[in-house]
């Protein structure tokens, strides 16, 4: 299923992280300031060397001139550029819960949630988290370690509690994932609440999907692997 289209500009050569927002990249020969729209690490993308699509700023007031699009792994792009999830997740969203109502960006306890899904009484709380990491066939969430990932998980657990639905959708960009699991090797605090939400009744949608420039095609569900 096509979801969205994403064209870059230009390819050019990732050098260095300068902080969690900026970079440098070699544009036509050129070293360029790009801004990283991805909370993550991105250690196995993001490496002195490893080539990388970027689109040119909207604004031209700007600090950086370029964002990342996608990186460069093996054989294939990985999307890493998170400012595109809202749209994304929608798109999916509104094609796999059809009749349902879609609002964006719903406050609930202390956090605010992606979006709240109804169709009449009903209610579903979801939570959308991107993911670009995956070893040995596992898709594994966080690359860093996140309390902000962990609330929106409690804040689901107790929305579930209450007698309504709760979801969490993973956008899976390796498109080489068989089944996905919670990153404890990088936050044990995450895996913990995930498998408690789990056995609470929160869903988990594994939606593997690919980039293949422009398109971005929704490939289907994956399951959860084994803990």
């Amino acid at each position: 299923m096509l979801l969205l289209r994403v064209e870059p500009d230009v390819s050019g050569i990732f050098l260095r992280r300068e902080n969690r927002f900026v970079a440098t990249v070699l544009i036509d020969g050129r070293e360029e300031r790009v801004h990283v729209h991805d909370p993550g690490r991105l250690e196995e993308l993001l490496f002195e060397g490893n080539e990388v699509l970027l689109k040119k700023a909207d604004s031209p007031r700007r600090k950086t001139g370029w964002d990342i699009i996608a990186s460069r792994f093996g054989d294939m792009w990985v999307f890493t550029n998170s400012g595109y999830h809202r749209r994304i997740s929608e798109i999916l969203l509104r094609n796999l819960m059809k009749g349902y109502e879609l609002r964006a960006e719903v406050k609930m306890g202390r956090s605010r949630i992606d979006f709240l899904a109804s169709r009449g009484d009903e209610k579903v709380a979801i939570e959308v988290k991107g993911c670009t990491l995956a070893r040995n066939g596992m898709a594994l969430f966080p690359d860093a370690p996140t309390s902000r990932g962990r609330r929106h998980v409690e804040e689901l657990i107790e929305f579930v509690r209450r007698g309504n639905r709760a979801m969490i959708l993973f956008l899976i960009f390796r498109y080489d994932a068989r089944c996905f699991s919670p990153n404890g090797e990088t936050d044990a605090k995450f895996e913990e609440v995930f498998w408690k939400a789990m056995d609470e009744g929160v869903e988990v949608l594994p939606a593997l999907l690919r980039y293949d420039p422009p398109d971005i095609t929704y490939l289907g569900k994956i399951p959860v692997c084994s803990r």
